[in-house]
């Protein structure tokens, strides 16, 4: 589906004044007082060099992992709108925080919900899309001087309910607010330094990269790659933004994210983009239905499928980036959910590997020489995903990204790597 959204008309109207910062920062960029704080000192240094800064900001820490487990600890099978009101609350407190911290400093800072910034999407409650951005109070609140919080992770839907955009949609609220104001780039910051060709906590020796292009993002992210949410990259793609990942705790370069590299470490310039994984990648099965049926309710409650194995009396899948929990209440009123969790995956990121059979063929080689066996393999246009055991998924990451970047300890930049859920 398409990550094109209206915007306000004016959005590029050339003004003469350069367009704010757009800045964003995930869970554990905000994840206490100090941090907050630093957030805070951040914002107000820039704006004290003549520049208007709006921050969109994620919930602290991992709260709102506490809010799904208070949910389904309530029910096997929260009602999506009040799942979407809960899960919405985190993102208020820590811009209503971050605004505090700010006034301590000196300046002003404003909070603005998602009805207040403007953002609208359809009424697809947990997994919502992105329709249209109306940023009037955010210029309004920018031209008083203020510095602009905007919540991350959800929207309004048409008749004024809160939705939320999936896991990691403070990103794609960044995004969209990046377009709306007419800014051709949006500055992530999270706990990691950058964009490697592998988690580095994996492979030590793992490339640091200074560019990717969208479409090379786009896919390590849907292998499991958590340092950006995938539609985010969608979107930064359709409308011609690039993205700066980068850390929130130094100064430094991160990677850059845009349709053109420079060449220089970049991903572009190899057959191979890089390695990504998840440790665990559930393979569910319900007896006695089809596959058409599965999906349907899968997508009733916005759970993406991502290989489907119809069999005679049986129907297996994978839901990546999914809850077990959430899968199973999507399935109630169909059947019987089982789930074999002892399955991790393995995704080499290569755009076009359709016609590139000799990269599949290397990596399926590889793993058999290793005595590490396929569960399932499965293909699309930029992408080769292998499940394994969640044992061996280490050692085929690792094994992978040496056949594909042999020369990587050369150029590498050994930094620790965490994932920063939005």
């Amino acid at each position: 589906m398409s990550s094109r959204i209206d915007l306000d008309p004016t959005h590029r109207s050339g003004s003469a004044a350069l367009p704010p910062l757009v800045w964003k920062f995930g869970g554990t960029s905000v994840a206490d007082h100090d941090r907050l704080r630093a957030v805070a000192e951040r914002m107000v240094a820039a704006q004290r060099t003549g520049r208007r800064v709006v921050a969109v900001l994620s919930a602290m820490g991992k709260s709102t992992d506490d809010l799904v487990e208070m949910a389904y600890g309530i029910s096997a099978r929260p009602p999506l709108r009040e799942l979407d009101a809960l899960l919405s609350v985190g993102e208020s407190i820590s811009c209503a925080l971050a605004a505090m911290a700010v006034a301590e400093l000196g300046s002003r800072a404003v909070s603005l919900t998602a009805r207040q910034a403007g953002i609208a999407t359809d009424g697809a409650h947990g997994n919502a899309r992105l329709v249209a951005v109306e940023p009037q109070r955010i210029h309004d609140e920018l031209a008083d001087g203020a510095i602009v919080l905007v919540t991350g992770f959800q929207g309004v839907s048409a008749n004024g309910d809160v939705t939320t955009l999936g896991r990691g949609g403070s990103d794609a609220s960044a995004v969209a607010v990046a377009v709306a104001l007419g800014a051709d780039k949006c500055e992530i910051f999270t706990d990691v330094p950058a964009v490697f060709t592998a988690d580095p906590r994996v492979v030590p020796d793992a490339r640091r990269l200074c560019s990717i292009r969208h479409e090379e993002m786009l896919e390590m992210a849907e292998g499991g790659a958590g340092v950006m949410q995938p539609r985010s990259v969608e979107l930064a793609l359709s409308h011609g933004v690039d993205i700066h990942l980068r850390s929130s705790f130094s100064a430094e370069e991160g990677t850059w994210i845009r349709r053109e590299t420079d060449g220089l470490e970049s991903a572009g310039s190899t057959a191979v983009a890089g390695v990504a994984h998840r440790r665990q990648e559930s393979l569910y099965a319900v007896d006695g239905v089809g596959a058409g049926a599965v999906v349907a309710a899968l997508a009733e409650r916005g759970i993406a499928v991502g290989a489907v194995v119809p069999e005679p009396a049986r129907v297996r899948f994978t839901a990546p980036g999914a809850e077990q929990a959430e899968v199973s209440a999507a399935l109630d009123g169909v059947g019987a959910v089982k789930v074999d969790q002892g399955l991790g995956s393995v995704s080499v990121v290569s755009l076009g590997i359709g016609r590139k059979p000799e990269i599949v063929a290397a990596a399926l080689g590889a793993l058999e020489d290793a005595d590490i066996v396929p569960q399932l393999v499965t293909t699309t246009a930029g992408r080769a995903t292998v499940l394994v055991a969640s044992s061996e998924v280490d050692d085929a990451v690792r094994l992978l990204h040496r056949i594909f970047f042999p020369a990587a300890a050369e150029t590498s930049v050994p930094l620790q790597s965490a994932a920063d859920a939005a």
